[in-house]
């Protein structure tokens, strides 16, 4: 295979730089890296050549593999060094400034035909390459880390980028082993706009009292499937990384409510609480592993009341025979009985509103998540209105967890927390759909592979039910009275019509 660029140069020998100066060598491309530190620059290459050491140790490569990737990877001490280059990385500070200046002097190297590409993973291309007297020359590729195993790679064209450059890209990037996903010039590009969906809306939970971030995560893990609850996330990440994308976003979108970033973090910033590597973030750790936090103990019942269920109950079929299988008494009366522990599944709302309207007893109602097959999940999640019975709600605990399955008793807020931030992603999504940035499909691939979300947002509103992301959105919508929650029109299109989300406009 004849690589497309033969010979790079990286820009800055941080985790990122030396992390695509690895990836390229491997790929075959003669890589030359320079730093403003020359001695960070041998260090960097030092690291580098022992990461292929270690595949050699693990049998991963074998010797020649190694000898040559080394004799692929060399330290240059002047830019002017990286003349030969037909394509060049910056893997420098997120700072527009400074990625500026440096692209004008990569420029006084007087090559027309040479590729320059910023890893800005939220700095505009398009404002960038305005500052410069060739402005065609530059694109993005926003590199994800650890740079060998985050296999998504976003090919930004700016809007002067010179046409069929980003298709050189797309083949290069292929060529590293990696997806190349294509997006507009927009603020977060594809993935960390995409991803404003998970924490922003589970610190909005929080804030409100409905849970704690421990119980959120659990519930995102088990009940949804992802790998990580948001909180984690942000403690792997570090505050002092996602803090201020969220800020950049949100205010790059002209303060858009549906990206608005929450003071508890800005607190937790303030306060260098960043997470694994401040050791403490929302969570406590000790030489390096997290301090576990225990979960409520389920409660012991002696007897357990008969249960009557909602008419307008989601899943209500499922939940009659999940209730059966527990061993709990049904009711099948017009109303409850007056012992009677009150079951509602509303998809929204909250769970106050719906006994309010309905005319049932607060004290005795309690709800439960049924967004979600109860067979395909880890854990059921059930809400308490403000007036709810300790003994019901402690009786609906024990009922659920009959079978071994884990519970979480949240307190009431409009939509369950999956329901609120699996909404809010779709919605996303699909206004990252609306707004053209990029192809549903290649939406899919780049929050599956950058985020390493269960499924595509797009596929996670399809299983789910456009229809039902919809009517989650719309009471949302009605009970806080906020845009956030405004659904798009691309989704609205969809759910209206019943096509699959993923089909391409006509």
């Amino acid at each position: 295979m004849n690589i497309i660029y033969s010979t790079i140069g990286i820009v800055g020998s941080g985790a990122m730089g030396r992390g695509i100066a690895q990836l390229t060598a491997q790929a075959g491309s003669k890589v030359l890296l320079f730093d403003s530190n020359p001695e960070a620059s041998e260090i960097a290459k030092l690291s580098v050549d022992k990461q292929w050491d270690q595949l050699l140790t693990k049998k991963i490569l074998n010797k020649d593999q190694c000898d040559t990737y080394k004799s692929r990877l060399f330290c240059v001490k002047s830019l002017n060094d990286l003349s030969q280059c037909d394509l060049i990385i910056e893997a420098i500070i997120e700072n527009l400034e400074e990625k500026v200046s440096l692209f004008q002097k990569l420029q006084s190297l007087g090559r027309s035909d040479l590729v320059l590409v910023s890893n800005t993973s939220s700095l505009s291309i398009t404002k960038m390459a305005a500052q410069l007297t060739t402005p065609e020359q530059l694109l993005g590729l926003h590199f994800f880390n650890p740079v060998p195993l985050m296999k998504v790679v976003e090919v930004i064209e700016g809007l002067q980028s010179r046409p069929g450059l980003s298709t050189s890209l797309m083949t290069y990037v292929q060529q590293l082993g990696h997806h190349p996903v294509r997006c507009k010039d927009t603020p977060g590009f594809i993935v960390n706009h995409a991803g404003r969906g998970y924490g922003t809306e589970a610190l909005r939970i929080v804030s409100e009292g409905v849970a704690d971030f421990a119980t959120i995560d659990l519930v995102l893990r088990d009940q949804v499937g992802f790998k990580l609850g948001p909180f984690e996330l942000m403690d792997l990440t570090g505050l002092d990384i996602s803090h201020p994308a969220m800020h950049s976003i949100y205010h790059q979108y002209n303060q858009e409510p549906r990206y608005r970033p929450s003071v508890i973090t800005q607190q937790r910033f303030d306060a260098g609480l960043f997470g694994r590597k401040s050791s403490q973030g929302f969570y406590q750790y000790i030489e390096g592993k997290v301090v576990p936090i225990k979960e409520l103990v389920t409660p012991i019942v002696s007897i357990i009341p008969p249960i009557w269920l909602s008419p307008r109950a989601t899943r209500r079929q499922d939940l009659l025979q999940l209730i059966e299988k527990l061993g709990g008494k049904i009711e099948s009366g017009i109303s409850p009985s007056e012992e009677a522990l009150i079951l509602v599944a509303p998809l929204g709302f909250d769970v106050t509103t719906i006994a309010v309207v309905d005319r049932l007893d607060p004290t005795r109602t309690i709800g439960i998540d049924m967004l979600i097959d109860d067979q395909a999940s880890r854990r059921r999640v059930l809400a308490t209105t403000p007036a709810t019975r300790t003994d019901i709600r402690d009786c609906a605990h024990a009922l659920m967890t009959r079978d071994g399955k884990s519970v979480s008793v949240i307190r009431d807020s409009a939509g369950f927390i999956s329901q609120r931030v699996i909404a809010t992603i779709v919605n996303i999504a699909s206004d990252i759909c609306q707004q053209n940035i990029c192809t549903p499909n290649d939406l899919e691939k780049a929050v599956q592979l950058g985020l390493g979300y269960p499924q595509g947002p797009l596929a996670m509103g399809n299983v789910l039910g456009p229809t039902n992301i919809l009517e989650i959105l719309f009471n949302m919508q009605t009970v806080y009275g906020d845009p956030r929650y405004r659904p798009s029109p691309w989704l609205r299109r969809r759910g209206a019509i019943g096509l699959s989300l993923l089909h391409e406009e006509l």
